[in-house]
């Protein structure tokens, strides 16, 4: 962490991908510009996190993504850490912590439209997986949107092998808001 003056707290390995994917397709090297990508094993560990990195330990610039049921969590380090009042989602954001609506995968499904997602996973490989949990009685009445959903979150590292493909099939003028601005904030961060 030596060139490190920036660490960006996401929730898992799948977050991970995603923010590299599209720091590559908008040219930026994360690790050239001291930008750290870490990702804590999920939101619970938000706290830990900040006290190793922010102003009690390293003293790092720090940035986040989260998902919606997890906001509560970051808001709660974010204040304890004294990083900020961040009594809501304007105020994390003003910090540089971003909130996905449900979660990432929620955004980039939304994004990309039901029938491109599932054109990634038929280019993964997989579209006949996801057809069979299509027919399976628990997910019959479901909309397209949460069968995909359901199926990234099925198979082990399927959310991981996913998002990134996903954020590489996307229009650069259609990324999700918490992506976009999160990127908008460590593009900032270059005058800092």
């Amino acid at each position: 962490m030596n060139d490190t003056h920036t660490v960006v707290l996401v929730e898992g390995a799948s977050d991970l991908s995603a923010v590299e994917a599209l720091a590559g397709r908008r040219g930026l090297d994360l690790a050239a510009e001291g930008i750290s990508l870490v990702a804590m094993g999920g939101a619970s560990n938000i706290a830990t996190y900040i006290r190793r990195f922010g102003p009690s330990g390293h003293g790092l610039r720090l940035a986040g993504l989260c998902d919606a049921g997890e906001e509560g969590d970051f808001r709660r380090a974010v204040e304890r850490a004294g990083l900020g009042a961040a009594v809501s989602r304007s105020g994390l954001e003003a910090l540089g912590f971003f909130v996905c609506v449900a979660d990432l995968e929620d955004e980039l499904i939304r994004a990309l439209g039901t029938d491109a997602v599932e054109q990634v996973v038929d280019a993964g490989g997989e579209l006949g997986s996801f057809r069979t949990l299509q027919k399976q009685p628990a997910w019959r009445g479901s909309s397209t949107h949460e069968q995909l959903r359901r199926f990234m979150g099925a198979g082990s590292g399927r959310k991981i092998r996913y998002s990134g493909m996903l954020v590489e099939a996307l229009d650069l003028d259609r990324v999700p808001r918490p992506l976009d601005l999160l990127l908008a904030y460590l593009l900032g961060s270059r005058s800092r």
